[in-house]
C-alpha cells in the first residue's frame, strides 16, 4: 500500500527503501523548492526531538540546518564563525540563565 509523504529526505533513503524490497517515488526539487521543503523538515525534526529527546534527532536537526545554510549561501565554517561572533557579542547558553522579568 502506498503512503503519501511529500517531504524532504536524506540522499540515501530511496536506495534504502529499494534494498528492503519496497518501492518509492521521488523527484528532484530545484534549490528554492528544496529550501521550502527543508524548512518544513526542520519543523518535523524539532517535533521529533521533543517527542524523543534523542541525540539522533539533534543530529538530524544539524543536517537540516547545515543544508538550509548552504542553500542560503553559507557553508558550515561560515555558520560556525557567525555562531562564535554571536557568542562573543551576546553570550552563549552556558550559564543556564532564565529571564523571569525585566525592562528590555
Amino acid at each position: 500500500m502506498q503512503k503519501e509523504y511529500n517531504k524532504a529526505i536524506r540522499d540515501r533513503i530511496p536506495e534504502i527503501i529499494e534494498k528492503s524490497g519496497k518501492k518509492c517515488n521521488v523527484k528532484h526539487l530545484d534549490d528554492p523548492e528544496f529550501l521550502t521543503a527543508l524548512e518544513n523538515k526542520l519543523m518535523e525534526e524539532i517535533h521529533e526531538y521533543f517527542e524523543s529527546h534523542s541525540i539522533e534527532e539533534l543530529v538530524d536537526l544539524l543536517e537540516v540546518i547545515y543544508r538550509i545554510a548552504e542553500l542560503k549561501g553559507f557553508d558550515q565554517k561560515q555558520l560556525e564563525q557567525i555562531r562564535i561572533r554571536k557568542n562573543e557579542d551576546r553570550g552563549a547558553f552556558s550559564n543556564n540563565l532564565f529571564l523571569i522579568s525585566g525592562e528590555i
